[in-house]
């Protein structure tokens, strides 16, 4: 079992990461990475289940929404996201921070594409990801490894309880380091867009 880490000492509690809503390039398998692609019908749906959801949970565990700093990923996907999470709370919807930290890894010349249109075109690419997801540099991109220094840096600049929209790759990079996952697991941990993690008292759990 993992094991909370130095920095998870240090970061503020409670975290709610919320990932955007589904969009199209989702469902095909592509590499989106910072292309500012919008969420679809299924993705709306799926924001406005966790805004129901984390209403709940504020009520649940008597927390006041005014008590947290949202903050959201400057993409289209991710801002509508938020604005429908805050809609389901009776929040104003437009009321929150955005955060160019919180932007998605860029795959760089790769984004568009999905993993067989790449082995297709350049095979050494795919093979060099495959081989090592967390060191691995897309041409014009970057990789875990660098994600990761970008939001530890974000992560440390934060003393609030946390209401987060973002990306995939954010949270698993940030659940990397407050949990102690090894390096090599993080790019592959699994971030359902249909529910929301929690991170409080040095832990972590799905909602």
């Amino acid at each position: 079992m993992e094991q909370p880490t130095r920095l998870a000492h240090l970061a503020p509690s409670p975290i709610i990461f919320i990932r955007h809503g589904q969009t199209d390039w989702n469902a095909e398998g592509r590499m989106q990475g910072q292309q500012d692609i919008p969420i679809n019908e299924t993705g709306r749906e799926q924001a406005q289940r966790n805004g129901r959801e984390l209403k709940s949970l504020l009520a649940q565990e008597d927390w006041k929404a005014i008590d947290f700093q949202f903050l959201s990923s400057p993409m289209a996907r991710t801002r509508e996201t938020m604005e429908l999470v805050r809609t389901e709370l009776g929040l104003e919807p437009t009321d929150y921070g955005l955060d160019d930290r919180l932007k998605e890894i860029t795959f760089g010349s790769m984004e568009g594409k999905t993993i067989p249109e790449i082995k297709a075109v350049n095979p050494e690419l795919a093979e060099a990801r495959k081989a090592d997801k967390w060191g691995f540099v897309p041409p014009e991109g970057e990789s875990y490894k660098m994600l990761s220094a970008r939001i530890e840096g974000w992560l440390m600049t934060r003393s609030r309880p946390m209401v987060i929209v973002s990306h995939g790759g954010v949270l698993r990079v940030l659940r990397g380091m407050l949990m102690g996952f090894d390096a090599s697991e993080i790019p592959s941990l699994d971030v359902p867009q249909d529910q929301f993690w929690i991170w409080r008292s040095l832990d972590e759990s799905w909602v």
